[in-house]
């Protein structure tokens, strides 16, 4: 059996990480030996504390750790059973991977359908298919199409944040990369949130790993989790055994063994 800290490959994973590095600038060290998995339809949460790599690891996972004078220098990630080394963050999107960054990015000066459309242009989708999509957001997100034609800076950042998902799932996306969901927000907006993730993965099968702060709320909708700290995985278990175990407090305050 694999330790705890570097579970066995799991052929069947949607998402494989194996023993993932990255250093930036050539000479400082973000994450060493990073390993994850996530399997089709589930819900995975990143745990840590500020700093501690977890939008690194979503970016290295996504490709976009390159824009940031980063490099992936060890290990493997593998989506949809293939290695993702070669390929550009732009053809992840297309294969079904989609990346949400922390920080609810939306193009201010646009409206909130014309946010949405820029994430069908990604897959080309037909006029068709676009408003079919569309419908669907809106449907998830009916606060959206009240506010369809308000410029996206003008909502607030609950509604910012939903502008970027649905933008995301625009896509058409296998897997969501989701960083930092809660960040700002009030808990209220981010239960509702929360909810939504839950109601795609649950009715649309689509995956989640979830880089979150929260641990309360994101071990309440992940059914499994990682923790991180100082840019290594110094935790992994179900949600329920991590909260039933105790200590995530002492790791997120650096006093891990």
């Amino acid at each position: 059996m694999g330790s705890p800290l570097h579970p066995q490959p799991a052929t069947a994973a949607l998402l494989q990480v194996d023993d993932i590095e990255v250093v930036y600038d050539g000479s400082i060290l973000a994450l060493s030996g990073v390993s994850l998995a996530v399997e089709p339809g589930a819900i995975v949460a990143l745990l840590g504390a500020n700093g501690a790599g977890k939008s690194t690891t979503l970016k290295a996972i996504s490709g976009l750790v390159r824009a940031e004078r980063a490099e992936v220098t060890r290990g493997q990630v593998h989506f949809l059973g293939a290695p993702l080394a070669r390929t550009a963050p732009s053809e992840r999107v297309r294969q079904g991977m989609v990346h949400v960054l922390e920080g609810r990015h939306v193009f201010a000066h646009l409206s909130v359908e014309d946010n949405l459309r820029s994430g069908g242009f990604v897959q080309r989708l037909s006029r068709a298919d676009m408003a079919a999509s569309l419908q669907r957001v809106y449907q998830w997100f009916p606060r959206l199409k009240t506010k369809r034609s308000t410029p996206a800076g003008l909502t607030s950042g609950g509604e910012q944040q939903m502008v970027a998902l649905g933008r995301a799932l625009m896509t058409r996306p296998r897997l969501v990369l989701l960083d930092e969901p809660s960040m700002g927000l009030a808990p209220l907006i981010v239960e509702e949130i929360f909810e939504i993730v839950a109601q795609l993965n649950r009715e649309q099968g689509t995956s989640f790993l979830i880089a979150e702060q929260n641990i309360n709320v994101a071990l309440k909708y992940a059914t499994h989790a990682y923790v991180l700290s100082t840019g290594q995985v110094v935790a992994q278990g179900s949600a329920q055994a991590l909260l039933a175990g105790g200590g995530l407090q002492d790791i997120y305050l650096g006093k891990h063994a």
